[in-house]
């Protein structure tokens, strides 16, 4: 055994102390800079943009501010892959300089036609900026060494690199976590694309295929927001800030990309191999109709007026105080604005999270309104066991409904993962093959939009499942289900205050956004896009799209005693083994007495809903096992959730 460990820690020296000299970084970096191309392939002052009807709404909306009444537009973008076709149509209409910044960036076909784009965009004179968080970088030293000597237009910076690397082994991993736990557990999940200091986007989307519904077996319904108007400047100050910081690190300065370029120079940018090239294709064709972009994104544009951006500032993870550019409110961290705004609420907080599980301060702010008279109702949209990316994470949801639904009285809904009204283009999921019906889901057809309901589902069944994704147990990896199809699982991170404020942004409202994770959100005070946003909510928790969480009938004797031990095993701090839970799924079931859905308050409840176990639709067994061990004993994992 201490052989072994001494080879581990061999190991983990070596990976942490095989890099390269200060000179030899600066060699590499001297040689990507002579690989760049100077040719600029337009001469004209716009850099020969693209005439865009979206750009032009940042155009209007700076005409029609002044110093004390700024305007500005905003857009919901819901469906995944018009977020894409957004973004690709903004690119191309730039004019001066693109900066992104996002926590995953992958190489599949969506990210690589962004990556192309940026390249075009820079060839033609704009100045592209490109910030990742290391942990999700681009996988393929070969495309970052290619990247870090591009063009004199594009650069590329990883942000807060373990052992001063792009791409991390298992080895550097386990160092990582055994040498620098918080530092390497401090990512920037920041999400940001900005264009000429006019138009953003924020939201909880990153660059890979299952953030645009272009993904074979797995999606997210995701939620960004687009802001055109003087606000993106604020955007720009902060992303100016990220980009500065010690810890962003040009690529061709990271020991693995340097080691590339110190051998063989900088290589060729490899060529796309897309997977679905007519897909593709079709978006890139699309992106330059005016027509189209009129029409999906102009006229469904809000116009507000006051905008705020809240994001955190690099500092957060040095935990100084300073007067760093770039922060828009008092502090170093997003969460006490947002946690003040959601103080104020007098009728009605709706909040949308892919993982509830709450901090102590957000556990105190809860257990405080629920004191008031009356107190305003918490309503809560998040991912079910089946539709999550994460059980771990939603094993400690789990662990503590009682105290979400009693405590604090939220209404919880859980996303299904097959939802029968998604804003999701099901027939670009699936082009080939014939679908299959999946088994009827109760209540479905009696919801006055059961005919299409059931044709939509028909449609997201696939033939087949990919066994080594379904089948994976991986505590990061969704579980498997009982049937096979092309899942969706909830990312969205939004909230409506009152009816009044709506808020989209990175922060997922639990302990690693607090205390880890740099975040970002979009607060706009308008009640038209406040009520445009809880429609997009509220529909995520209708009946055909996710299950209602309550407590469980009482039994006719023993039912104070199992509450009180189920609480008392639920508080201590590792051995929750009490079987017997609190709550559990219910799924609607329309009758006689039933033609609406009803609130888990309601008396007619467990008349019109029927219990469907705690983890419908997952192939439990051993699974179900696994969650049950991580609820037992994995409370100590809670702050890095």
């Amino acid at each position: 055994m201490a052989a072994r460990c001494a080879v581990l820690w061999l190991a983990l020296l070596c990976s942490a102390c095989a890099g390269l000299s200060q000179k030899q970084r600066a060699n590499a970096a001297v040689i990507a800079g002579a690989e760049r191309s100077q040719e600029v392939e337009c001469d004209r002052p716009d850099a020969c943009a693209l005439a865009s009807p979206l750009y032009a709404l940042g155009d209007r909306a700076l005409a029609q501010s002044t110093s004390t009444a700024p305007r500005h537009y905003a857009v919901i973008l819901d469906q995944g892959q018009d977020a894409l076709l957004a973004r690709i149509n903004l690119i191309r209409s730039a004019q001066r300089r693109i900066d992104l910044q996002t926590y995953i960036f992958d190489k599949d076909d969506s990210a690589r036609l962004v990556i192309d784009e940026l390249l075009a965009a820079a060839r033609r004179g704009v100045r592209v900026r490109v910030l990742i968080d290391q942990l999700s970088a681009i996988a393929d030293l070969q495309i970052l060494a290619a990247l870090s000597g591009a063009h004199k237009n594009f650069e590329l910076r990883i942000y807060n690199p373990s052992f001063h690397k792009a791409k991390l082994n298992y080895f550097d991993y386990a160092g990582s976590v055994l040498c620098c736990f918080r530092r390497f557990n401090q990512r920037m999940h920041t999400k940001l694309l900005l264009v000429d200091e006019r138009l953003g986007f924020s939201g909880g989307r990153n660059y890979q295929d299952d953030y645009y519904d272009w993904d074979a077996e797995y999606n997210f319904r995701d939620r960004d927001v687009l802001v055109a108007g003087p606000e993106a400047r604020e955007m720009a100050t902060n992303f100016e800030a990220f980009w500065n910081a010690r810890r962003s690190v040009p690529v061709e300065r990271l020991n693995d990309v340097g080691r590339i370029l110190l051998r063989e120079g900088v290589p060729a940018l490899p060529p796309a191999r897309y997977l679905r090239p007519e897909r593709v294709e079709a978006l890139s064709q699309a992106a330059n109709d005016p027509d189209i972009i009129e029409q999906k994104f102009v006229r469904s544009a809000f116009a507000v007026g006051r905008v705020e951006y809240m994001a955190d500032l690099p500092r957060k993870h040095r935990r100084e105080p300073g007067n760093e550019p770039g922060h828009v409110h008092n502090g170093t961290s997003a969460i006490p604005p947002l946690e003040q705004l959601m103080a104020q609420a007098q009728s009605e907080i709706l909040l949308q999270t892919p993982y509830l599980v709450m901090s102590k301060q957000a556990q105190n702010l809860f257990r405080e309104m629920r004191q008031r008279k009356p107190p305003p109702s918490v309503v809560v949209s998040t991912n079910s066991l089946a539709a999550t990316d994460n059980p771990v994470v939603y094993s400690m949801s789990f662990k503590y409904k009682r105290r979400y639904l009693r405590e604090f009285g939220f209404q919880i809904f859980e996303y299904k993962p097959f939802p029968l009204d998604a804003p999701v283009d099901y027939a670009a999921l699936m082009p080939e093959g014939p679908p299959i019906a999946p088994p009827v889901v109760a209540g479905a057809s009696s919801s006055g939009s059961g005919d299409k309901a059931g044709e939509t589902t028909r449609r997201l069944q696939r033939t087949e499942a990919r066994p080594s994704f379904l089948s994976s147990g991986a505590a990061t990896e969704p579980l498997p289900l009982k049937r096979a199809g092309v899942r969706i699982g909830l990312h969205a991170k939004s909230m409506v205050i009152d009816n009044r404020i709506g808020v989209i942004g990175t922060h997922n409202f639990d302990p690693r956004s607090e205390n880890y994770n740099t975040e970002a959100a979009v607060v706009i005070e308008d009640e038209a896009f406040a009520q445009a946003l809880a429609a997009s909510i509220r529909r995520d928790m209708r009946p055909e799209n996710s299950w209602v969480i309550a407590p469980r009938a009482k039994p006719p004797v023993f039912s104070g005693l199992d509450y009180s031990l189920g609480k008392v095993s639920e508080a201590l701090p590792l051995f929750d083994v009490w079987p017997w839970r609190y709550a559990t799924s219910y799924e609607f079931r329309p009758g006689p007495e039933c033609a609406f859905p009803v609130s888990a308050k309601d008396p007619q409840f467990h008349k019109c809903y029927v219990a469907v176990g705690d983890f419908p639709e997952v192939n439990v067994g051993p699974k179900w096992l696994y969650t049950r061990v991580l609820t037992a004993f994995g409370a100590g994992l809670v702050p890095i959730l």
